[in-house]
């Protein structure tokens, strides 16, 4: 059985199209359409209901210790405030997942957002790895998430919360925050590529902070957001999705992020395989539809006659105005620029690899 989050009613009462995603029912679009709430995310703000995502915390003095061995990425100067992002690798150095990485106190405290469809699993994969003094608690039901997202955000939540309060850094974020006389962590974070926030508070509160920014922003062009939108958005900044750009067998540096792979730390999960592959023989790269038709995800990809990948991630992009993919392919065979062929329905059409960020804010 789908779970609900605190917002469903909400979703309801504005027209939301209910979907099963991540074992909840979720909005996948409202009565103004993906395209339009596309659009408003880019031209003046969105939000969203995120409170599916999981939150687990590391407390105790080991608690640096077991991420340093748990994810890919540094937290030894991560300062209180700091967000940072990280995969999460398994010991042949494919995704368990990837998340993100809240410092509440360096070295003994940190929350840690995972990602929904994988919260069990990876709530299970960090207890089977803590080791020496750290409470390790998986805190996912006690917290519900929003996310406030465009270039009217900050001016919207201005309205209904101290100016001091608003993270000014990008990945930064501040805790116990008053917005609208509800208590939350407010981080300048996002899946869309656009600047924005994302609130943290109890469930309970989650209906009454909906409604404040709603409220706060209706004359800045906000409206309310559901996943179609979210993908769209996200696929257009090229940003990765587990289960299509990465998996378990997927390594970090094969899905181009390998800049959060920090090889020259002490040891971690994944390391060594990393270390006996070498250097990545696949990429992920963007592809620019030159011909008609919509490469979805896992369409094989050709050049030169022969397959040399496939489609992970793929849509009509409303910003652009054309159709775009993500597709992981052999290194040497699509150079920037080339003409590759992504096989849609029976049909060979052509491609232009292009870097897989389709759209930088600005």
């Amino acid at each position: 059985m789908e779970l609900k989050t605190p917002l469903y009613d909400r979703h309801v009462a504005l027209g939301g199209k209910i979907v099963p995603f991540a074992g909840y029912l979720l909005p996948v679009q409202y009565e103004s359409g993906v395209i339009a709430e596309h659009k408003a995310v880019r031209s003046a703000a969105g939000l969203f209901d995120v409170s599916h995502m999981g939150e687990v915390t590391f407390s105790g003095p080991d608690a640096l210790k077991n991420l340093q061995h748990l994810l890919t990425n540094d937290f030894t100067n991560m300062a209180a405030g700091d967000v940072r992002y990280s995969p999460m690798c398994n010991d042949r150095g494919g995704v368990v997942d990837d998340l993100i990485v809240y410092c509440l106190q360096p070295v003994t405290s940190y929350l840690v957002v995972i990602n929904a469809a994988n919260r069990h699993k990876d709530v299970q994969w960090m207890k089977d790895h803590l080791s020496g003094e750290v409470e390790f608690q998986d805190i996912s039901d006690q917290v519900a998430q929003l996310a406030l997202q465009g270039p009217e955000s900050q001016l919207i939540l201005s309205r209904i919360t101290k100016g001091e309060t608003i993270p000014q850094k990008y990945y930064s974020f501040c805790r116990d925050c008053s917005v609208a006389g509800i208590n939350c962590l407010i981080s300048r974070t996002g899946y869309t590529g656009e600047d924005g926030f994302e609130l943290y508070c109890a469930p309970a509160d989650a209906p009454r902070l909906w409604d404040a920014l709603l409220k706060a922003g209706e004359d800045r062009g906000l409206i309310p957001c559901g996943l179609g939108a979210r993908d769209t958005l996200r696929l257009e900044a090229g940003m990765p999705l587990y289960g299509h750009e990465m998996n378990d067998e997927i390594t970090p540096c094969q899905t181009g992020l390998g800049y959060f792979v920090k090889m020259e730390k002490e040891d971690f999960i994944g390391k060594k395989a990393m270390e006996e592959m070498g250097p990545p023989t696949i990429k992920r790269v963007g592809l620019k539809m030159l011909g008609r038709g919509i490469a979805r995800e896992n369409f094989p990809v050709y050049a030169g006659g022969k397959v040399i990948g496939h489609t992970t991630s793929g849509t009509h992009c409303p910003t652009l105005g054309c159709a775009c993919a993500m597709a992981l392919v052999e290194k040497e065979a699509a150079p920037l620029d080339a003409v590759v062929q992504v096989e849609i329905r029976g049909k060979l059409v052509d491609a232009q690899v292009v870097r897989s960020q389709f759209y930088k804010r600005g």
